[in-house]
């Protein structure tokens, strides 16, 4: 399916710390009304725990529509289940289709691919990453949420272990997504860590930072 879309992601992107062809491939989804940008600035943080990987942090193929810039992944101006439901469906063609041939161009498969999503980059993770073919290594999720949590348990394929966290006062995206998250997941079968930070708004906090360096670092090791 992934092979049928014609829109083509592109973005910035951080080559290994200890150089050479890359071990691993890391993945990082960016939130409504940015872009690559916004998320491949978290490549220094972990670099030193992963000095193998590559971060890529394509840009989303769709201009905002809340805003006069950036990108996203769908639409959010139905922020309603059904809508925002078909918005990920949509889109995740589009983002199968970019992590395939980004592996194969360095010759890497979904073992060595960790994908870390913010916002709706998380969403747009956890819809793409249970389906995909084979496991990746791992997911962080950072002040998002699960759409379509009750259609896990038929069309789950993959179930790589994952790790949500969230900003206790988050305005955007309110912190009881987690536990609803959580739960869906848990009950299909994933392994999920989470951490609820508090203080936290709609944001990445150095702690979160640190434990999602620290996930990635074991799941690549496992």
């Amino acid at each position: 399916m992934a092979a049928m879309s014609t829109l083509v992601l592109t973005g910035p992107s951080r080559p290994p710390a200890a150089g050479g062809p890359p071990r691993q491939l890391v993945v990082l989804l960016h939130g409504l009304g940015t872009d690559g940008e916004d998320l491949i600035g978290l490549a220094p943080y972990w670099a030193q725990a992963l000095p193998h990987a590559e971060f890529v942090a394509p840009n989303a193929p769709y201009p905002c529509d809340m805003a006069p810039f950036g990108h996203q992944w769908f639409s959010l101006l139905d922020p309603t289940p059904g809508p925002m439901l078909a918005g990920v469906r949509a889109v995740a063609p589009i983002v199968d289709g970019f992590l395939d041939a980004t592996l194969a161009e360095r010759g890497l498969d979904d073992s060595s691919l960790a994908l870390v999503g913010f916002s709706q980059g998380t969403m747009t993770a956890l819809h793409v990453v249970p389906r995909r073919p084979r496991p990746c290594a791992g997911l962080v999720g950072f002040s998002g949420a699960l759409l379509g949590g009750d259609l896990l348990e038929r069309e789950t394929v993959s179930r790589p272990e994952m790790l949500l966290i969230h900003g206790a006062a988050d305005e955007i995206v309110p912190v009881a997504a987690l536990p609803a998250a959580e739960s869906a997941l848990r009950a299909n079968g994933f392994t999920v860590t989470t951490a609820i930070r508090p203080g936290v708004g709609h944001g990445i906090d150095p702690e979160g930072l640190a434990l999602g360096g620290r996930f990635l670092a074991e799941r690549f090791a496992g």
